[in-house]
């Protein structure tokens, strides 16, 4: 009986050739569940946050091909309008439009609402995509600390402002893009604007914390109404996003992470399918308030069931943005 060997003469198998074939069974093995259903989103209108590359450009794509109207949310007018290009020209997808929205100012937010209502009377899917990560400590327009800001805040002010469209167009969902770093997190009650101490690791994780503690919360508040709120971890992705929060880290930690960086992540395709399974999966019909990886439901970190704190993030949250009370 021939052996492996004699199949594989023994100078083909040399170290390179060996960590190669590794380097490719990883690859493979962390690339995330693929949502593979096929809907039809024809008359749907979606808007997706940043969503001019990464993550949120394939989401878009993907909604573009299924017929779905898309507003691509960005702060970054040529690079949107060029993503939108590519788009609509690898789909046939008219129905893509860009309208700028910058998530680190309340105002513009509040824009973004005023002149997407003035063109549509519908949302049926809201995915709150966008995401910064930073070493060092910034500040949104409004004062907040910018990851707290863009992350959480700009997020929750744009939601509480679209639920009447939401409810109207019901059933409806809302998707926030969370992170498995939220497991990591800690709502600073004492500090939560990152005045006293701050780390870009921590602050980031405090702003996936809220993602979640938000979409656990404004799912018992939309109970009956027809609109569900989930979140999700999108897997470890090469994007520009997962290259900053190497730069975050310490010395020690980013030098192994940039070694192992190419190798353990996923490609952006693939890190939008849990975001489209969140958004389009009729199985998830009526399903609120949970937390997806991989395309299946996962378990939230301890924290993030912390009632206490979570309504302590609502209510500082609602007051920092200034959001109407109408829920």
């Amino acid at each position: 009986m021939p052996t492996f060997s004699h199949l594989m003469p023994s100078r083909l198998i040399t170290w390179p050739v060996a960590i190669g074939l590794a380097a490719f069974l990883i690859r493979r093995y962390v690339q995330s569940g693929q949502f593979e259903k096929e809907t039809d989103e024809t008359g749907k209108v979606v808007i997706v946050t940043g969503s001019n590359m990464g993550i949120g450009k394939e989401t878009v794509l993907e909604l573009a091909r299924r017929g779905a109207t898309v507003y691509m949310a960005c702060r970054n007018k040529s690079k949107t309008e060029q993503a939108l290009k590519e788009i609509i020209e690898q789909t046939g997808n008219n129905k893509i439009f860009f309208r700028e929205l910058d998530l680190s100012s309340l105002k513009s937010v509040r824009k973004f609402v005023s002149n997407f209502k003035e063109e549509q009377d519908e949302l049926h899917i809201l995915i709150n995509n966008a995401g910064v990560i930073l070493e060092t400590r910034g500040l949104t327009e409004d004062g907040f600390e910018m990851q707290l800001g863009v992350n959480h805040m700009g997020h929750f002010l744009l939601t509480i402002l679209l639920l009447d469209l939401l409810k109207k167009s019901a059933p409806s969902r809302i998707i926030n893009v969370s992170s498995l770093a939220h497991t990591n997190g800690e709502i600073k009650v004492d500090d939560l604007n990152s005045e006293k101490n701050y780390q870009g690791g921590k602050a980031y994780s405090q702003s996936k914390l809220a993602n979640v503690m938000f979409t656990r919360e404004l799912a018992k508040r939309l109970e009956g109404t027809g609109v569900s709120v989930n979140a999700l971890h999108p897997g470890m992705v090469n994007t520009e996003i997962a290259k900053n929060f190497i730069l975050a880290q310490t010395k020690l930690v980013r030098l192994f992470a940039k070694l192992l960086f190419m190798l353990f992540t996923q490609d952006a395709k693939s890190g939008a399918q849990t975001t489209l399974y969140a958004a389009l999966d009729p199985d998830l019909d009526g399903v609120t308030g949970q937390y997806f990886s991989d395309c299946k439901p996962k378990k939230v970190g301890h924290a993030a069931t912390d009632e206490k704190v979570s309504q302590f993030l609502w209510e500082e949250s609602m007051k920092w943005t200034g959001a109407p009370k109408v829920i």
